[in-house]
């Protein structure tokens, strides 16, 4: 079954508006999220530094166990 009008001039006309709305929310939600990809990495730890380098960094060792809570009775 075909549909009973295809003026493809009319339909490109009535289409446009819409296909060029959406191609722009594409491009504005690539462009977030490529700016937030580079936000995250302007703020990420440069590689070779280590928390652990500190002097205040005690390590997790057997010598220095994790405090854990007393039980509440």
């Amino acid at each position: 079954m075909s549909a009973p009008k295809t003026n493809l001039e009319t339909q490109r006309r009535r289409h446009i508006v819409p296909l060029i709305g959406m191609a722009l929310v594409v491009i504005f939600g690539v462009g977030l999220i490529l700016f937030w990809q580079f936000e995250e990495a302007a703020r990420g730890d440069s590689p070779g530094t280590d928390v652990t380098d500190s002097p205040d960094a005690r390590p997790n060792d057997a010598t220095n166990p994790p405090v854990t809570p007393a039980p509440i009775e």
